[in-house]
């Protein structure tokens, strides 16, 4: 055995037949899980299934020298021994090789997900909650980690912001995250923020909405509209930015902060009724009332990629009861999404996920 080196001894055909079933390369398994959710395959045991057709055997043998498939319950039970953490790291450096040498003024996108399916189980003790970072204008998850629950989302982002390189970016995150040290976090590992302010910071929210809904002031800021019409709804978004701060009483409390700004939306659908709403940001970099609708509508890209997670496999479903296989098979469809964003970043193809995962 200490002849042989680890592919021969998989490789042997004595020692497959002597020990089909009970040994296995981890790598392989993991290999096989990546390749089979490639193709849109939602859970291990349509993976495993995948697998096994001849068609398939016949690929992983010629293309990954893969000559044996393991029974479902043992790719499971392979699946459970990776450690999540390992293979989360491990994500996040493949991840940095996907993106170009500078991300200079790209946004980062930070947002949670919660496993729906995990409320419901009672092998878990709270639903599984998982922060992601995202890069918005390539479309690629560079980071994640997992929380507890919903409101460990806080220091959750100071620790990926410490994973991920943020130089130069623009990271943007809900009102959640709008606390002093994330803001402190940011600017020191080389980043700008924008954070939407709302009533965990009353104060600071009633600063700026004093100054944006007093028609005089509003008047002296950048300002910018835009206005589009979706399904026979017109959205109408105004934006508004100052970099008049010397009069805020708790500025030197934000590490960076040169600006704030407003966005008002207004929706009219058919019917003619029409819904109005303000947001209102604070950011450590001077923006135009255009740039500032620019990140701001970034922000939202973390939610296509929870979309799609959910659309091609059914994230929000999943059944499995061990929490480590579950966030290995998360950072796994991670793996896959980034994978077909990045071919169709590269090859600039027009065909939806679908069809290149079914292809």
């Amino acid at each position: 055995m200490e002849k042989l080196r680890i592919e021969e001894y998989f490789n042997d055909v004595e020692t497959i037949e002597k020990h089909r079933g009970y040994i296995y390369s981890v790598g392989r398994a993991l290999t096989i899980t990546i390749l089979g959710s490639l193709c849109g395959l939602r859970n291990v045991s349509q993976i495993h299934q995948w697998a096994n057709s001849p068609r398939i055997k016949d690929f992983l043998r010629e293309q990954f020298a893969i000559y044996t498939i393991p029974s479902y319950f043992w790719l499971l039970s392979l699946l459970k021994l990776v450690k999540r953490e390992s293979l989360n790291e491990r994500f996040t450096l493949w991840s940095s090789t996907l993106l170009p040498e500078s991300l200079k003024d790209m946004t980062i996108s930070f947002d949670g997900k919660t496993i729906c399916s995990t409320s419901k189980m009672s092998a878990y003790e709270n639903p599984l909650h998982i922060l992601s970072a995202h890069l918005a204008e390539l479309g690629l998850t560079i980071g994640q980690k997992t929380v507890d629950v919903k409101s460990n989302e806080i220091p959750a982002m100071r620790e990926l912001l410490g994973l991920i390189d943020v130089k130069g970016c623009m990271v943007v995150a809900d009102a959640l995250h709008c606390q002093t040290k994330t803001a402190e976090t940011i600017v020191k590992a080389g980043g700008d923020y924008l954070l939407s302010v709302k009533d965990n910071q009353e104060t600071l929210k009633e600063d700026i909405e004093d100054y944006v809904q007093d028609p005089e002031l509003r008047a002296t800021m950048d300002s910018k509209t835009t206005k589009e019409k979706n399904g026979g709804r017109i959205e109408r978004r105004s934006a508004f930015t100052t970099d008049d701060i010397g009069w805020m009483e708790g500025k030197n409390n934000w590490e960076g902060l040169t600006s704030f700004g407003a966005i008002n939306t207004r929706f009219t659908g058919k019917g003619g009724k029409t819904s109005n709403e303000w947001h209102y940001y604070i950011f450590s970099r001077s923006l135009t009332a255009e740039e500032l609708l620019k990140y701001a509508r970034n922000e939202w890209s973390v939610e296509s990629m929870h979309w799609l997670l959910d659309v091609h496999f059914g994230e929000d479903f999943s059944r499995v009861r061990d929490s480590n296989v579950n966030q290995n098979l998360g950072i796994i469809r991670k793996i896959a999404l980034n994978s077909i964003r990045y071919y169709k970043n590269e090859s600039e193809s027009k065909l939806p996920f679908s069809k290149i995962m079914f292809a």
